[in-house]
């Protein structure tokens, strides 16, 4: 869908619509979509028919384009140089892909699920930095990784201390976002709340959103999945379970 920002209860159907199914003119429960400014166009997960598929965002758009098959998808991004990037959830590992490419080069994971620096356990979003650093939401293991450019090992930049509601903690981490002061954003889904980790303290995150257990409150959420910025310094949350997306301005 496509909601223009001053029109928040009229949104557009760009991509799919058409039922659940695997016709190129459907999609079967989408997890991440990313917008190709390009190729003005919008690059999917689409999970439920293991497919990474785009679609043209010119008018007249019936039907999206296979990029990749046979990938249980979850997260998607691209970086500068116009690589994509994807998780695969059964697979546990990160692959990057020169659009075109089937195969991809594996960036994270790769070696069978585990809590190691090397492994991850159902890697769910992903986020990519100027330098071509690579962060994932490691669900499973409750915890975020950063594996720097080339690196086969990655570092815990968030949790990685069992899953809990310490500041230390997190549970089941989905949506991810990091600002250029290298600042990392969290969706805390297990704990309902959106939580910040900085260069300095690594070590605990500090609460920014929610965190005041499940709910539908303007404070609340019932499972945040995904996180973005905009240029204004105002977050996103998709707030998955009370099938809203929250905006809030951010000190």
């Amino acid at each position: 869908m496509q909601w223009k920002n001053d029109d928040a209860t009229n949104g557009q159907v760009v991509a799919g619509g058409k039922g659940e199914g695997n016709g190129l003119h459907q999609l079967n429960g989408p997890r991440d979509v990313l917008i190709d400014k390009e190729t003005d166009s919008l690059i999917i997960c689409d999970r439920g028919n293991k497919r990474v598929v785009r679609w043209s965002r010119r008018s007249g758009t019936t039907q999206g384009e296979i990029l990749i098959d046979n990938i249980q998808c979850f997260g998607l991004t691209m970086d500068e140089q116009r690589y994509l990037y994807v998780s695969d959830w059964g697979k546990h590992e990160v692959r990057r892909y020169q659009l075109g490419e089937k195969n991809g080069t594996l960036v994270a994971g790769g070696n069978g699920y585990g809590d190691e620096p090397n492994q991850l356990n159902r890697p769910t979003y992903l986020f990519v930095d100027r330098q071509q650093n690579v962060y994932v939401s490691d669900n499973r293991n409750h915890r975020v990784m950063k594996l720097n450019k080339g690196a086969k090992e990655g570092i815990v930049v968030a949790g990685g201390q069992g899953q809990g509601n310490a500041l230390t903690q997190l549970s089941y981490p989905r949506g991810i976002f990091v600002d250029t002061l290298g600042t990392l954003y969290v969706a805390d889904m297990g704990n309902h709340r959106v939580m910040r980790w900085t260069q300095e303290d690594k070590k605990q995150g500090t609460l920014i959103v929610g965190g005041n257990g499940e709910g539908a409150g303007a404070n609340q959420f019932d499972s945040p999945f995904g996180l973005s910025f905009d240029r204004h310094g105002n977050l996103y949350v998709s707030d998955y379970d009370n099938s809203r997306v929250q905006r809030f301005s951010i000190e």
